[in-house]
């Protein structure tokens, strides 16, 4: 007869107290554990967004450092001048807008210089800023110096009391955009409208003597005098045939743009002039562009820079501030 084996209770299986404990705690464990996986995607993401923005700001930083550092000519912001209520010399712009204390209520951030003298965009061994070919640039300025048939620059508040083209009908020759007033200071170094500003608004006769070049002077070293027109700024027997190639860079709805001279007719205007230009984004959620012109008593330009991006995600805020001297790098 055989007897019942003993029972052996390791043999048994969990009792429902057991499983409902066991499945509490794996349910504490996995909250647990996917509040961690959730911070550490959150701080990913955080982390993400962070060097983007670093990334955007530090390639449109440098493009700025690099257009006004090879530039021989600061256009915009122009000098502080004792014609407006506002600091002409800083021009800065938030997004949203806010007004900085002594600025101009309607002032947006503007940097604008002449082209790199050695770019070449279309490879044919001239430069780009060299309009007419002769191996000299900006020697031959007409009266609208940029050639955009526009005050200032074309499409850009030059003067930052927010108009743009202000007057485009009649005064196309006012290039600081300074109320329809023309050809007030010839290119001497001096203030000759005493507005402040020195050499900014030319006429043809670029340094406003009177004479084919300088008065005096064998310009193009042909033996002669003074030949020609008041108006052929380097005897060469043409006028106004070589003009300011802008590269801007400006705010449009927190999107910084550069806009680039180009040596072909982009507008398809039919002729090669200032209308010509590519305009790229170069850094997006800008929320503050800040462009300081430095007064250095005569001696090389400096302008100091400020750009600030947000991320709409996160809130991240990335800032760099840099000084580049005009023309540092030619």
């Amino acid at each position: 007869m055989r007897t019942a084996a003993p029972h052996n209770k390791q043999q048994s299986g969990y009792t429902l107290i057991e499983l409902l404990i066991a499945l509490a705690l794996s349910a504490i464990l996995f909250t647990g554990l996917g509040s961690v996986v959730g911070q550490a995607l959150n701080i990913h993401d955080t982390v993400r967004e962070k060097n983007d923005l670093t990334r955007q700001a530090r390639f449109a930083m440098q493009q700025m450092v690099n257009a006004v550092s090879r530039s021989p000519h600061l256009l915009l912001p122009l000098n502080d001048s004792s014609n407006t209520n506002w600091r002409d010399n800083l021009r800065e712009e938030t997004v949203p807008p806010s007004t900085p204390v002594g600025d101009s209520t309607l002032a947006t951030a503007v940097l604008a210089m002449t082209l790199d003298p050695l770019q070449d965009l279309d490879g044919d061994g001239t430069a780009d800023a060299d309009n007419d070919g002769d191996g000299r640039i900006d020697e031959d300025l007409p009266q609208d110096t940029t050639y955009d048939n526009a005050p200032g620059i074309v499409l850009i508040d030059d003067m930052g009391d927010g108009t743009v083209d202000k007057f485009s009908g009649c005064c196309f020759m006012d290039d600081e955009e300074d109320f329809g007033i023309i050809n007030e200071d010839p290119v001497n170094g001096t203030d000759d409208d005493g507005d402040g500003l020195v050499d900014e608004d030319p006429g043809s006769d670029m340094n406003g003597d009177g004479c084919p070049g300088v008065c005096g002077i064998d310009d193009d070293a042909d033996g002669q005098v003074d030949e020609g027109s008041s108006f052929d700024d380097d005897e060469d027997g043409k006028i106004d045939e070589d003009w300011y190639d802008p590269v801007v860079f400006y705010l449009d709805n927190g999107t910084l743009m550069q806009r680039t001279p180009v040596p072909w007719d982009e507008s398809g205007g039919g002729l090669v002039n200032g209308l010509d230009f590519i305009v790229e984004p170069i850094a997006e959620n800008v929320t503050r562009f800040r462009v300081e012109r430095i007064p250095q008593d005569g001696r090389s330009q400096l302008i100091d820079l400020t750009l600030e991006l947000t991320s709409p995600v996160t809130g991240e805020t990335v800032s760099l501030n840099t000084r580049i001297r005009v023309g540092g790098a030619l």
